[in-house]
């Protein structure tokens, strides 16, 4: 308590420091217009007027009164803010948006004092356009904006376009979305490497970082994904590959409306949901509720070869495993607006589920050159898992003199526990003889509190927006607790098994500090960034006492150049570095048991991975296409990977371990094209070479490879119907002690809107068409060889339907991407 009681102290001060440094800027920053280009800039926000929201990509032309001359101009950029230049004089302004009603300014607003007094700048405010009769009219309103969108420091992926995964989970989502890369067992890759923060709505979330939490996240809550390789000093340094921003389903629209979405698919699954939305005056309420049964299938199987003194031991394993569970998603809040330049907004999220496993192991054993086996043994694990989990937030956000002049504290906090519990019986037959049967259970208690707090204060300097400096500060205060048991059943009592029970204690304090400044000169930008973070990690094992602290103070610098040669060409060099922390089930000594032959266990020793991360990035709009480009380097120290070792002749243990450094260098293309009205190609393509020196004799623990990945996905619409078919390819990839082989997969999706009002949306889909989607992998060491394929879930058909209520289908907003400035961009 009173590490809070502190935490809370410091905020308030740096927010006291922020405010006499902001008060100061603003005292000696009158003089920025000299020697600028005697033009004036016209400031302003294009809005929809009924639900508020700003329309990007809107004209703004300005004119001459004397003969309509065209004066100057431009395009709004994200939530419909513009500022363009024109030449001075008598003008008047007009402002089009596709489907929208043309507005007049006329004349413009101009203060000649302020101008003969050195002030260009003319403020227009909110300016409100209403949608045209005849698109209120019109009954089919088709969404143009592409699924893919690009910026220079991020990519943006619109779920809302994805048809193959509609009904889906967030894990079938990001495992779409270009760079992206989601391994069989759920590990999300970004550009070849698992060391990735995500993040829901800009801040951390167990839901999205923990085992199992993305396939309980329905797709249907998230509106978009963006992808960011090389963050700023404003986002926690955690993630060596960069950040991944699941953003939410949040309407703002009047009055009320929301969405209705439902789904059934085979094998086995089913789900119903609601987005609603409720907005009148000042309070926009919102909730969101997902109820999603799903049973799948999986199965595997194994060859390995260990290498004794005198014989060679073969073992086959087969694995089948069928997954079913029940979950509730439920997400509420409300946003109440003080003013038009202040809110507040608070959600509750609470999910839980009851899922279960069953999973039948065989392994026959063999001793060469025998053709049968001298051993069977099966292995039936009947395992329930109970979870549920809740998470507050509270955001305060403020415009001061400008919108680009603002301040937002964020407060979140995060309870979720788990329980697991499997019952194991296994039967042996070792030369012809019967093993008395094996009786076993295991249990698993875990649960965790997070506590957050941030703040984040923007201030532009001499009125310019992209001469600015920011600061922020967040705390994060983490507990897990987990206790962990396995008993073996001996003449009917229940006794703990030695080496496999134990209670584990894990504590996280991290506190960060970052400032930034950026400024703008012609077509140059740039952005210099420190972050600083003083982290605190103790793991406990409170059966013996036995502590492991560790603090330590970073510091990550960020630099990021742009160099705009017109509207739709830019260039940007960036620099990041940026830090994996060990995860809690790296740390946890203590061994897992689903599988008596291969131990999982963690290691207190570990030390994070520390990555300097370069990027060239090239980005180019056309008409009808967008293209981005570019070359990154990561180098990486004190590298983590899980390292396989036979412990016995049968028995594996697999422990994460630092090994050396890595060096990480390629180039990545992603790209858009709407080839005719009626189909668009989105893809993406990523090679890169990875080399691992482990800074040991062993050879086996180093590697050196080229990887490539790509995706192409191909959007078509006739007969008032949109298809989607997407093909993925992922190559091999040499990693220490082994290798990983392709994997090709396709998927399929047809959608179509029906009813008079075509507010009813039936979308049929099938991912991985052709059931394909199968790790497959080898490895080996001195003394073994092993080879394998495994699949999680097999191929899936889903029928989905959604009905809107009062709310529209998206319309166009162009093609180009953009968001606000998230990276380097400005």
């Amino acid at each position: 308590m009173n590490r809070m009681k502190q935490t809370v102290q410091f905020l308030f001060l740096c927010v006291f420091i922020n405010f006499s440094f902001s008060a100061y800027a603003q005292r000696g920053g009158n003089g920025g217009s000299r020697g600028e280009r005697p033009q004036l800039v016209l400031k302003g926000q294009v809005v929809d007027k009924e639900s508020g929201a700003g329309l990007e990509f809107a004209t703004i032309s300005v004119f001459s009164k004397k003969d309509s001359t065209v004066m100057g101009g431009g395009l709004s950029m994200t939530d419909g803010v513009f500022e363009v230049q024109t030449k001075p004089g008598r003008l008047f302004a007009e402002i089009e948006f596709i489907g929208y009603n043309k507005t007049v300014i006329d004349p413009l607003p101009i203060d000649r004092d302020a101008i003969r007094n050195g002030d260009r700048i003319v403020e227009l405010g909110k300016i409100e356009m209403s949608v045209s009769a005849s698109q209120l009219d019109e009954v089919t309103i088709r969404a143009e904006k592409s699924q893919n969108t690009f910026s220079l420091d991020k990519r943006v992926f619109n779920v809302g376009k994805d048809l193959a995964n509609r009904g889906g989970t967030a894990e079938d989502i990001l495992d779409n979305v270009p760079s992206v890369t989601v391994d069989i067992d759920g590990t999300v890759n970004l550009r070849g490497s698992t060391g990735v923060r995500i993040l829901i709505n800009g801040q951390p979330s167990s839901f999205a970082n923990e085992a199992d939490g993305l396939k309980a996240f329905p797709a249907d809550m998230i509106e978009r994904v963006e992808v960011i390789t090389n963050p700023s000093a404003r986002y926690e340094a955690e993630g060596i590959a960069g950040i991944i921003n699941i953003v939410l389903v949040k309407q703002r629209e009047s009055g009320f409306n929301g969405a209705f979405n439902s789904s059934v698919s085979f094998p086995l699954g089913a789900s119903l949901g609601a987005n609603v939305n409720y907005r009148k005056n000042k309070i926009n309420w919102f909730a969101n509720y997902t109820i999603n049964y799903r049973s799948s299938p999986g199965f595997g199987q194994l060859y390995q070869e260990v290498y004794l003194e005198d014989e060679t031991l073969q073992t086959e394993q087969y694995r089948d495993m069928q997954r079913f569970g029940l979950s509730n998603t439920l997400r509420g809040g409300m946003e109440y607006f003080f003013t038009d330049k202040s809110s507040i907004s608070g959600s509750i999220q609470y999910r839980v589920s009851d899922d279960g496993r069953l999973t039948g192991l065989t392994y026959l054993d063999y001793v060469q050159p025998a053709d049968e086996p001298f051993s069977t043994t099966n292995r039936l694990d009947t395992e329930s898992e109970d979870e549920a989990g809740l998470q507050y937030n509270v955001d305060y956000k403020h415009e001061f003199s400008s919108r680009d002049h603002t301040l937002n504290v964020r407060l979140q906090y995060e309870d979720e526990g788990e329980v697991e519990s499997s019952d194991l019986v296994q039967n042996q037959v070792i030369n012809g003889t019967e093993i008395p049967t094996l009786f076993q259970r295991s249990n698993n208690n875990e649960g965790q509190q997070n506590y957050t707090i941030s703040a984040d204060y923007v201030q532009p300097i001499g009125g310019k927006k992209d001469h600015k400096y920011e600061l922020g500060y967040r705390t994060s205060v983490r507990n897990i607790r987990n206790a962990f048991k396995v008993e073996d059943l001996i003449d009917d009592e229940w006794v703990p098994l030695v080496g496999f029970t134990n209670d584990f204690n894990y504590d996280e304090d991290i506190h960060a500090l970052y400032g930034q400044y950026g400024n703008k000169f012609g077509k140059f930008s740039f952005q210099v960034g420190l972050r600083a973070e003083y982290a605190i990690i103790n793991t406990e094992l409170l059966n013996t006492g036995e502590q492991n602290k560790r603090d330590t103070l970073n510091f990550f610098p960020s630099t990021f150049l742009n160099y705009n040669f017109n509207e739709a060409n830019a260039l940007q060099i960036s620099y990041s570095r940026r830090v994996r922390r060990p995860r809690f089930r790296d740390l946890n000594p203590f061994f897992s048991f689903s599988d008596p032959r291969n131990f999982y266990s963690g290691n207190p020793n570990l030390n994070p991975e520390y990555t300097d991360s370069y990027e060239l990035n090239y980005l180019r709009y056309w008409e009808n296409a967008t293209l981005s480009g570019g070359v990154f380097y990561r180098r990486t120290t004190d590298l983590i990977f899980r390292i396989r070792e036979r412990i016995s002749a049968e028995q594996f243990l697999i422990a994460p371990q630092n090994l050396g450094i890595g060096n990480d260098f390629g180039f990545e293309m992603n790209g858009n094209i709407k080839v005719k009205k009626w189909m668009r190609l989105n893809g993406n393509a990523n090679f890169f070479r990875s080399i691992s020196d482990s800074g040991t004799d062993d050879p086996s623990l180093d590697a050196d490879t080229y990887v490539f990945t790509s995706r192409l996905t191909s959007q078509l619409n006739f007969w008032n119907s949109d298809v989607q078919i997407r093909a993925n390819y992922r190559g091999p990839r040499i990693t220490p002690q082994g290798r990983s082989l392709s994997i090709t997969s396709v998927d399929l999706g047809w959608s179509k809107d029906l009813l008079p009002k075509k507010n009813l949306t039936v979308t049929l889909s099938v991912r991985d068409l052709f059931n394909s989607r199968k790790r497959r992998y080898e490895t080996f060491g001195d003394d073994f060889y092993s080879t394998g394929e495994f699949q999680w879930r097999q191929r899936t058909w889903t029928l989905a339907a959604s009905y809107r209520v009062n709310r529209k289908k998206e319309r166009s907003r162009g093609e180009r991407g953009g968001g606000e400035f998230e990276g380097g961009e400005f």
